[in-house]
């Protein structure tokens, strides 16, 4: 049920304010009458203390008519609305009632009727009004609440060169982005180095609240040493936009930016344990070239690739012979593919090193293509392998996760010692290869399961008896010697119990425990499959 309206009745004449009181079904109507004054004077005193939704009120009455005493009221509560009733069919005092505001004229004697249909559609206003009101100060709420996204929305928008210029003043006023109106600006880009690694080991939850943690560290320093705004770009990169104008009056911008950027990096470093690299742009005259001063910055950050990880660099970092190309040759290819083929694991770490120092000097390509010859390289590595037979499941699992973590690398440096580690584990295995230590392994397994195999032998127990995975115990014993080590393990068992069966002294279930199985059940039967008899057929043979 809606709330009551409140009624307050001004009327002169006694008979008038009693009859609606006692003959009107108020209730019904949604309406309860808090109070009655008989002229203009006494009214306006009482309506301003009660504030009343709607009043009833004569227009002519002495002291103060009702037209004066409703021009008060609305002054005073613009919502309350406002019926007039008269005795007088008179134009004029209808005029005056229109001028303002008021809702409705009813004329003495009043009809009850149509005092109804009056107030019904007076009420009809006044919820019409209330849910406007309440829709307003939702979308307020609202609003307030999507502000940081409003905020975050137009900075993204100036650094991706998608800025509206067009009353720029009063969208940062509307923003609380007011202080950002300056003369000259000048941007950071902050990058959190091994960004997939160190966010790929939180949960959604972490990663907000680390997220939330560097962009208050960030905002800080720069509301001490400068003035600005920060925010997140795209999960792991922070740009801040900065005014260029000295905070303290001893100091020049660069200074101060440069102390900034150390501030940044120290800090993260000191109370989150994360490296981050820097990247300083240059100087913008106006908001909408703050876009230019973000890519110089970015420009500089992807300089990581070749100077490391942890650094602040500007575009000074950038060499006047970034556009010099070096071509990667398939003979250098074949290098590195001779010195896997012979084992050679110190002829392997020149090759590679001549190859990444080339790349190191030129810039020309960028990060792809040295990615690109790292992937090149670890493609005609697996092809070493298959020509050894030994392009295992477990290889090809090393393979593809390799691939993977290729494109990952942050700087050339990471990639050249990523390549060199894989590259490296093939020349091992071809070296084992070559110089006979995988028979060496086969024969250290099989003596293994020669004294053991009375036990509950595990692949496990084996393994950490060659000091071996499991995994690759399995795989290489099955290349090595064309059958699984279960199947190798039975066959041990089952000679073992034929032996013991040739001397009558054993009984039958003693062979079965002996030789490593607990259900003599299951060892008639798998003899029989091995031998093609049973324990008691064979020992009468």
């Amino acid at each position: 049920m809606s709330e009551l309206k409140t009624l307050v009745i001004v009327d002169d004449e006694p008979s008038v304010v009693n009859g609606l009181r006692t003959y009107v079904n108020w209730e019904a109507q949604g309406i309860e009458v808090i109070g009655t004054a008989d002229d203009g004077d006494t009214g306006l005193a009482l309506i301003k203390d009660l504030k009343p939704d709607i009043v009833l009120t004569d227009v002519q009455m002495p002291s103060m008519d009702g037209i004066r005493m409703a021009a008060e009221v609305r002054t005073l509560l613009p919502a309350t609305k406002i019926v007039f009733i008269s005795g007088h069919n008179d134009a004029e005092y209808l005029k005056s009632a229109l001028q303002i505001h008021a809702v409705d004229y009813i004329f003495k004697p009043i009809s009850r009727k149509e005092l109804t249909i009056v107030m019904e559609q007076v009420s009809a206003a006044i919820d019409a009004e209330k849910r406007e009101r309440e829709m307003v100060n939702e979308m307020q709420v609202k609003l307030a609440q999507s502000m940081p996204l409003l905020r975050e929305k137009f900075l993204l928008s100036l650094v991706s060169d998608n800025i509206n210029t067009i009353h720029i003043h009063k969208k940062l006023e509307f923003l609380g982005l007011s202080f950002l109106s300056a003369s000259v600006y000048i941007t950071l880009v902050i990058v959190i180095d091994d960004v997939t690694q160190i966010m790929d080991t939180r949960t959604e939850r972490d990663k907000q609240l680390l997220s939330y943690t560097i962009l208050n560290i960030i905002q800080e320093l720069i509301d001490k040493q400068m003035r600005g705004v920060t925010f997140e770009r795209v999960p792991g990169e922070y740009v801040g936009i900065l005014l260029a104008t000295p905070f303290y009056p001893d100091q020049s911008p660069e200074d101060e930016l440069l102390m900034l950027a150390e501030s940044i990096r120290d800090n993260m470093r000191k109370w989150l344990k994360l490296s981050v690299t820097i990247g300083v742009g240059e100087q913008a005259g106006s908001l909408s070239e703050v876009s230019t001063s973000y890519k110089r910055a970015k420009d500089a950050v992807d300089q990581k690739w070749y100077l490391g990880k942890n650094q602040i660099l500007t575009m000074d970092n950038i060499e006047s012979g970034e556009n010099l190309l070096y071509r990667f040759e398939s003979e250098l290819g074949g290098r590195v593919i001779t010195a896997l083929k012979s084992g050679d694991q110190n002829r392997l770490r020149t090759e590679l090193g001549d190859i990444f120092r080339q790349l190191e000097l030129n810039r020309g390509y960028g990060s792809r293509y040295a990615q690109n010859i790292s992937l090149h390289l670890i493609l005609q590595s697996g092809q070493v392998l298959l020509e050894l037979n030994g392009m295992s499941q477990d290889w090809e699992n090393r393979e593809m996760e390799a691939w993977q973590l290729v494109m990952r690398q942050e700087t050339m440096q990471d990639l050249l010692l990523f390549t060199e580690s894989y590259l490296l584990k093939v020349c091992a295995f071809v070296q084992d290869k070559r110089s006979g230590k995988v028979s060496e392994v086969i024969e250290r397994i099989r003596c293994l399961i020669e004294e053991k195999y009375s036990m509950n032998l595990t692949v496990a127990e084996i393994a950490e008896g060659v000091y071996l995975s499991p995994t690759y115990v399995r795989l290489l014993f099955k290349q090595e010697t064309g059958e699984t080590l279960f199947e190798y393990l039975t066959k041990v068992r089952i000679e073992k119990a034929k032996q013991m069966l040739r001397d009558p002294q054993h009984k039958f279930y003693e062979v079965c425990y002996a030789v490593g199985y607990s259900d003599p059940s299951h060892f008639s039967k798998l003899f029989k499959k091995m031998t093609g008899y049973t324990p008691s057929a064979y020992r009468e043979l």
